[in-house]
């Protein structure tokens, strides 16, 4: 398992009916071809969010090869005519990055959505193979997967093996009801009186104890509250308990979607990046160092980004306030002392 923070807290905050449905079903546990959700049809239209089971609105996107960039490709990438995607999401998935769709079989997520984008953009058949997030790397090291789209943060010690083509903000975020007045703002003066749960051992709970010794070194109050497992931190929120969620971001975008039509629906107050102040943190498509995949890749998301399709498909996932101006081959990383 990663030791960065995201995806470890985000698979905690898988919901039950999320968790249920498990990925394992017809592959193996070591990795696995997997249907998809998005489907590329004939005339280069890509259908993202389908089987979201709520979480997306389903979007159709045409997509077209990009010979300019499709010519950047390796050769065997280029004339093996696919591009092999990694997904760690074995074995329940994680919402609303990659997951079981609706029907009980079929992987779906904003992750394999994208990187079939990417791959329309590069002239490529995407074929999606499933795996735990421990034998991801291993599909990469030894071929079985060109790149992985799978919620990796850029770091420097990954960078010592892999190559990287950022496409997402690694951000975590504040979850208030909807009918609440509070926003965050970037400013943790603005934590003062409030009480906020967070998941212990996570780098959100390190961020959040060093704002509260900040506004007690200023005489003010910030109580941090902590419950088994999600369901528990959302009927403390719902019963005002607690005035606010600080987890990763992607799995509040989930629970928004989730408690839309419900008494208590929830928005998101705020995002803060993961890797805290000094950085902000990044998620990239992730392939062999020196595979010479990171510059048609981000070429690919660029593509991606200036023609709209970008914006529409993170809109479609509720995912727009982790959008990047600019994919970036081996931007900065976590550094080695927090990677």
């Amino acid at each position: 398992m990663s030791v960065h923070f995201t995806r470890r807290s985000l698979i905690r905050g898988i919901t039950a009916a999320t968790a249920v449905a498990s990925l394992a079903t017809g592959l193996a546990a070591c990795g696995g071809n997997s249907d998809a959700a998005t489907t590329t049809a004939a005339d280069g239209t890509v259908a993202v969010g389908q089987l979201s089971n709520g979480a997306a609105k389903q979007t159709s996107l045409k997509v077209s090869e990009v010979k300019s960039i499709s010519a950047e490709l390796p050769k065997s990438v280029k004339s093996s005519g696919k591009l092999e995607i990694g997904i760690g999401a074995l074995p329940a998935g994680f919402a609303p990055l990659a997951y079981v769709g609706s029907d009980q079989k079929t992987l779906t997520g904003a992750e394999p959505d994208f990187g079939r984008l990417v791959a329309a953009v590069l002239g490529l058949k995407p074929e999606l193979k499933n795996f735990t997030w421990e034998n991801l790397f291993v599909g990469i090291d030894s071929g079985k997967v060109n790149v992985a789209f799978s919620n990796v943060t850029d770091t420097e010690e990954r960078k010592k093996k892999y190559e990287f083509a950022s496409y997402r903000k690694d951000n975590l975020g504040f979850e208030v009801l909807k009918s609440s007045k509070w926003n965050f703002d970037g400013n943790y003066e603005n934590l003062a009186g409030k009480t906020v749960s967070v998941g212990a051992g996570t780098n959100q709970e390190k961020l959040l104890l060093e704002w509260k010794k900040k506004l007690e070194s200023e005489g003010k109050k910030l109580t941090v509250k902590y419950y088994p497992d999600r369901n528990g931190t959302y009927l403390a929120l719902n019963s005002g308990k607690i005035d606010s969620f600080f987890g990763p971001n992607p799995g509040i975008a989930y629970h928004i979607t989730q408690s839309a039509n419900t008494p208590d629906p929830t928005r998101n107050a705020g995002t803060y990046s993961g890797a805290g102040a000094s950085l902000q943190g990044l998620i990239a498509a992730t392939a062999k160092k020196d595979s010479g995949l990171a510059k048609p890749l981000a070429d690919a998301i660029n593509y991606l980004i200036e023609n709209g399709q970008y914006a529409k498909w993170l809109a479609a996932w509720n995912l727009s306030n982790e959008a990047v101006a600019k994919s970036e081959v081996n931007p900065p990383g976590l550094p080695l002392d927090n990677s």
